[in-house]
């Protein structure tokens, strides 16, 4: 029998042992393992591990993953000179998504056809080498600066900061991001994880793959929410006007960024993590204002319609307090989530099945006959 939902809402598409959205619970795994647990007791490295390889690593393990993701940091060439050569001006989202495809023209590993998972699962790692990279490099070169050397001593979320500042962070700013990588790291079958399940599905190669995700992560109604709370705060000002804010968008029945779910109908279980990171960052700045005013907006949405900040409501106050500019928060999220989405990709290909939903069809029925064009 079939069934229409628009969409695809409510829709079981594939099997996935990778992460458990519980929505009416508000409760979020990667493998068994809650969010709350991971965040509190391992590394963004660590949870890469789990989720490529469905445990948890021994130590030599993890020692022998971050020795393969720091050794395989390095961009070709031509990699390079497009991101010198994009336009200043450019979204660095566009950016990445051009140049993590380009990544694809100086693999030869990258193939299309029968898939050879050891093959792919080495190019899995060098995109999540790789993508902070991209990310830094393009950011460096816009402002007219040279990438500083990069590093093999550092982990992802430190190597990251470093690259974009040329200074080693502070342990508080890595621990920050790493944490922020861990809870974006996957979250079921969400658009971009979707987009890349069905390229991949075609047997297409794994940057065609990570190419549509990023693709489709740019959109605002995915991964842009982010950039979208922090310029809705700088609309905003100051504290004292939150409140008129947000009557006059309730009014006018427009969206308030950062706040209510597509699957959470409580809260969302990885805003408190953020929340709690954001409100020690802009203590030890002494810039209370961007906490303030998110708090006091949560609360306003709460108490009167029920609806609960999600994790771009903090993520966005977290990266501005880190000194992140605010056209690479969705990159951020990208940066984290090519863990997740390599980690689907891998999973689709060990058990494919081309994606072929159907149309519920709306156009005429009856046949109609082709009028010469004079009479048309």
């Amino acid at each position: 029998m079939t069934t229409y939902a628009k969409g695809l809402e409510g829709v079981i598409a594939n099997e996935s042992a990778l992460s458990n959205v519980e929505g009416a619970e508000g409760r979020l795994s990667y493998l068994g393992y809650g969010i709350d647990t991971l965040v509190e007791n391992c590394s963004f490295e660590e949870v890469t591990y789990l989720l490529h390889n469905g445990r948890l690593p021994k130590q030599d393990e993890l020692n022998a993953l971050e020795k393969r993701l720091r050794s395989d940091r390095e961009l070709p060439a031509g990699v390079i000179d497009f991101l010198k050569s994009a336009p200043k001006d450019a979204s660095p989202m566009d950016v990445l998504r051009t140049a993590v495809s380009m990544l694809g023209l100086y693999d030869k590993r990258a193939t299309i056809g029968e898939p050879n998972i050891a093959k792919d699962a080495e190019i899995a790692l060098s995109l999540v080498a790789k993508t902070p990279v991209i990310v830094a490099a393009y950011h460096r070169f816009r402002q007219g600066l040279k990438l500083p050397p990069v590093r093999e001593d550092l982990s992802e979320a430190a190597h990251f900061l470093y690259l974009i500042t040329g200074e080693a962070p502070s342990e508080a700013a890595t621990r920050t991001l790493d944490v922020a990588y861990t809870l974006h790291a996957d979250h079921g079958m969400n658009a971009s994880t979707f987009s890349a399940r069905v390229t991949i599905a075609t047997l297409s190669d794994f940057y065609s793959a990570i190419t549509s995700a990023i693709g489709t992560l740019k959109g605002p109604l995915h991964g842009g929410a982010n950039e979208g709370v922090i310029h809705m705060l700088q609309e905003i000002g100051d504290l004292d006007k939150v409140d008129d804010y947000v009557a006059g968008k309730m009014a006018r029945k427009e969206k308030i960024m950062g706040i209510g779910h597509r699957v959470y109908k409580v809260l969302d279980p990885r805003a408190p993590h953020l929340r709690k990171l954001a409100i020690q960052l802009t203590e030890e700045l002494g810039e209370p204002k961007w906490i303030q005013m998110s708090e006091r907006i949560a609360t306003i949405m709460r108490e009167q319609k029920s609806l609960n900040a999600n994790v771009d409501f903090y993520s966005a106050t977290v990266y501005y307090s880190l000194g992140i500019p605010t056209d690479l928060f969705t990159p951020i999220f990208a940066i984290a989530r090519t863990a997740g989405w390599t980690a689907q990709v891998l999973e689709q290909l060990r058990d494919n099945r081309l994606y072929r939903p159907l149309t519920l069809y709306t156009g005429p029925v009856e046949l109609k006959e082709v009028e010469p064009i004079a009479e048309r």
